[in-house]
């Protein structure tokens, strides 16, 4: 048996950096639809403390992109496509014959969910689709039903319930947004015929999304593949490992704390060690969504770095803050900052700023950090940053 090979903690965040568009510069031409392709896909999230997150994502990989970029990539280019992974996000368009079963997967969990299923009724269900068919394109504030029963934070009204059944299922498709307000259209209305139609076999979609996850992350557990896109489940990626043996390489990669674990690496991982360089020494605030950062187990195992959101968390209980962004600093996790814009006021403030242990704020390190708070206020249209925290 060939032993595994080895690599060292250090190389390991290079090559995830690298694979995750974050080692190098920011800058050059921007591209936003190349860069979701190369992530994969694109989380969205509604919160907008400074940029939601999508935004964010795409404007750490390049910072000359500005937010209406992505609206036009979906809804004057169709180039994109909203639906769901782990979580809502955004795909390159043309990956849409490889997510056919997964819109058939969506369906029959929410079909079978005790949320949605008791809601799902026939006649409504068509209502919604006849209406979007005679009307074009519709978002939940146009239409009426409501709430039964006590108001809690999770309910939905019975006709968001049913387009949400819908987008899910593949029958609907977002066209367009106004403001973060989605509006469905019929699926043949959005997604190209070409694509729509293009029979793939289920077999084939899931090695290409096993090809795809572990060419995105280089590096990875069958269960970090398989949670990479969520789109399969655990037998499925299994009987791909097997039936692909042949090319996974083994691998043993050591965490920050010195242990190794075994992995399977990308076919040409060889190459990409030998051209793996340091990561920029550029200082970066990093979406909370971010795809570099969302497997916090992994996180923590590279970067030693310990991180969670804590939106959800009662305030009483937040170790940090609402919405914290992690500072990534060359290929070190070197602090947090927790910042929130203004733009009726057209401010930036930093509200709170830690450095993880051992990190000093030294002069040159505060200037990158400044400096990059300026560009972070310019993709947001607001024209100063405001420190309510000492900057120390």
């Amino acid at each position: 048996m060939t032993a595994a090979l080895r690599i060292p903690n250090r190389t390991a965040r290079q090559l995830w950096l690298s694979v995750n568009g974050l080692g190098s510069a920011p800058i050059g031409p921007v591209d936003p639809g190349a860069t979701i392709r190369d992530l994969g896909f694109v989380q969205l999230d509604t919160i907008q403390v400074v940029s939601r997150a999508h935004h964010h994502i795409l404007w750490s990989r390049n910072q000359n992109y500005r937010e209406p970029m992505l609206d036009g990539l979906l809804a004057r280019d169709r180039a994109v496509f909203e639906h769901f992974t782990h979580d809502a996000s955004v795909l390159p368009m043309d990956f849409l014959p490889m997510w056919q079963r997964q819109f058939r997967r969506m369906k029959d969990k929410v079909s079978r969910s005790s949320w949605y299923g008791k809601h799902l009724d026939q006649d409504h269900l068509g209502h919604i689709k006849r209406r979007i068919s005679d009307e074009g394109p519709l978002s939940t504030h146009d239409f009426d039903t409501k709430i039964e029963g006590k108001r809690e934070m999770w309910k939905r009204p019975p006709h968001k319930i049913c387009l949400d059944y819908l987008w899910y299922a593949g029958e609907l498709a977002t066209c367009h947004r106004e403001g973060f307000t989605k509006f469905y259209d019929l699926a043949e209305r959005v997604f190209p015929a070409h694509l729509r139609k293009r029979e793939v076999a289920d077999q084939a979609q899931i090695d290409w999304l096993c090809n795809a996850a572990l060419d995105r992350i280089g590096i990875g557990t069958l269960g970090e593949i398989r949670k990479f896109w969520d789109a399969a489940d655990v037998p499925e990626v299994a009987g791909w490992a097997e039936r692909h043996r042949a090319s996974l390489v083994p691998v043993e990669v050591q965490s920050a704390d010195g242990v190794w674990t075994k992995a399977f690496a990308a076919p040409d991982i060889e190459d990409r060690i030998a051209a793996a360089s340091p990561a920029t020494s550029r200082l970066r605030i990093l979406n909370p969504f971010d795809p570099a950062i969302r497997d916090r187990a992994r996180l923590k195992r590279l970067f030693g770095y310990d991180y969670t959101v804590e939106m959800f968390v009662p305030a009483a209980k937040r170790q940090w803050g609402y919405y914290v962004y992690p500072l990534l600093e060359g290929d070190r996790l070197v602090g947090r900052i927790e910042v929130k814009a203004d733009r009726v006021k057209g401010a930036l403030t930093v509200q709170n700023l830690w450095w993880e242990r051992g990190v000093k704020p030294t002069g040159p390190r505060m200037q990158k950090l400044e400096s990059e708070l300026v560009r972070l206020a310019r993709l947001v249209g607001v024209d100063h940053v405001v420190w309510a925290t000492h900057p120390a």
